[in-house]
């Protein structure tokens, strides 16, 4: 016949069980010391208090309820306090890890800010270099009316210095490239003038203007207007002399329309 035990609470493991897990459980108990904590005359004090009782095989610690209770407590807390330091390792673990990360996007936005920032620079420069290197025809849509080294009795060489570019009065005139202006003025024969010595090295003079936009010593550059052409100076009609010089002075001529071309303007 089976025995069924009472319905209800959950009944505490015998004595019997409970001293074969103690045996089990001693060396561990002893070796971290509860045992021993619980040797102090408080617990030694009272029935509860752990005892030896011979097996027949070996000796075992009998332990009451109470002194169970109490070392089953002290384990959870040792336990519970292993969670706790492990998970306070982890989440420092993880914050450091999170702020390593934080840093490297931080660093990798930096980068690519200051190369964003290097190339619209870069680009700048280009354009700039672009702008001041630049060359363009004095006049737009414009044509040459008179030849390089034309022969005519009008010019005191004998021959043409420069191109006459067609133009009515009142044409705007610029600069084929950037530069200083060295003169702007009376030109003689050339009549109103304005030269102006290019970043090359090389000179531009533009003649028979019917009235100056700019002054000696004035940076200017390609495009922007030095004067309005007209008819003074040695002239049969309003046009544009253009000459391109190696120097600042008459004589150091050379061909203006290969001059432009060189620089790619389409002439």
């Amino acid at each position: 016949m089976a025995f069924i035990g009472a319905t209800g609470k959950h009944r505490r493991p015998s004595r019997a069980v409970r001293v074969s897990a103690n045996v089990a459980g001693i060396a561990t108990l002893t070796a971290t010391g509860v045992v021993a904590g619980f040797a102090a005359p408080a617990i030694a004090a009272t029935d509860d208090a752990p005892r030896v009782q011979d097996t027949g095989l070996t000796q075992a610690v009998v332990m009451g309820d109470e002194t169970a209770d109490r070392i089953d407590a002290q384990a959870d807390t040792q336990q519970s306090a292993a969670y706790e330091a492990e998970a306070r390792l982890k989440a420092e673990a993880d914050a450091k890890q999170k702020a390593a990360d934080a840093k490297q996007r931080a660093d990798e936005a930096k980068r690519k800010a200051e190369a964003e920032r290097a190339e619209k620079e870069r680009a700048a420069r280009d354009e700039e270099r672009k702008r001041l290197n630049a060359y363009v025809s004095p006049i737009d849509g414009s044509y040459v009316s008179t030849s390089y080294k034309a022969s005519s009795g009008l010019w005191s060489s004998g021959s043409h210095t420069g191109v006459d570019f067609h133009a009515e009065t009142g044409t705007v005139v610029q600069s084929v490239a950037g530069g200083t202006v060295v003169e702007a003025g009376d030109g003689g024969a050339y009549g109103t003038n304005v030269v102006i010595k290019h970043n090359d090295g090389t000179y531009t003079q533009y003649g028979h203007l019917s009235s100056l936009s700019v002054s000696a010593g004035q940076t200017v550059t390609a495009g922007q207007q030095i004067g309005l052409s007209g008819a003074t100076g040695n002239v049969t009609g309003p046009h544009l002399h253009f000459e391109a010089r190696t120097g600042a002075t008459y004589g150091s001529d050379i061909d203006p329309v290969a001059y432009l071309r060189a620089h790619g303007v389409g002439i």
